[in-house]
């Protein structure tokens, strides 16, 4: 058997051989793509790291001030490690409630952004030659085209809401004109079809109950 009949054996066996390649598949493009689909994480450790370093230096710096027995700037660090101790002693409840309130959101909102994925509104679209990257409103307005054309309705009578696994059509009908469930669905699949985007969303369609007033 020559290399080239090893080769066509080898695509033969693979399921995924006839699809076109996702865009950007090469190795050396994974990281651009992951840049462009994921938010940064810089501003929020940028953020905690001042934090750190701004309680470290006045730490320090009230240590310092300690040290050659000087008054502390802002409270002596015993008097400050003697009240955490104390807590909830020596001060008001409201204060107490609203001070523990506002560390626990910023402890959330550092939490959520260390394990949360972060992945931007886009999706990608397979291509064999170069990385596409498309915003999902770009994907809704192509969509919506489509739906209000399978529908036969005005732009205003359809909006389309695409999120990374799914595609929610809503469609208004014009009053006394009936609309094709199927139809819409259809048309926007197999636009999303020749699209390709990657993940592959799922569609779905609601036709409101109450229909609009034709011009």
């Amino acid at each position: 058997m020559t290399q080239d009949q090893e080769t066509q054996q080898l695509k033969s066996m693979d399921p995924n051989a006839g699809a076109s390649p996702v865009a950007g598949e090469d190795p050396g493009m994974s990281r651009i793509l992951r840049r462009e689909t994921h938010s940064s994480r810089a501003g929020a450790s940028v953020i905690a790291a001042v934090l750190v370093i701004v309680l470290c230096v006045y730490a320090l710096l009230e240590a310092g001030v300690r040290a050659i027995g000087q008054p502390p700037w802002l409270i002596d660090p015993t008097t400050a490690a003697e009240r955490i101790i104390a807590l909830p002693e020596g001060i008001s409840p409201l204060l107490l409630g609203a001070s523990g309130a506002v560390i626990a959101m910023a402890g959330l909102f550092f939490l959520l952004h260390a394990v949360l994925p972060g992945r931007r509104a886009r999706h990608l679209l397979r291509d064999p030659r170069t990385a596409v990257v498309v915003d999902d409103e770009v994907l809704a307005s192509a969509l919506a085209r489509r739906a209000r054309t399978a529908a036969n309705v005005t732009q205003e009578q359809v909006m389309v809401v695409v999120s990374r696994q799914m595609v929610v059509v809503n469609v208004r009908p014009t009053s006394g004109s009936r609309v094709s469930e199927e139809a819409v669905l259809t048309a926007v699949q197999a636009e999303l079809e020749e699209m390709s985007p990657v993940p592959m969303p799922v569609v779905k369609v609601n036709l409101a109950s109450s229909g609009v007033i034709g011009a």
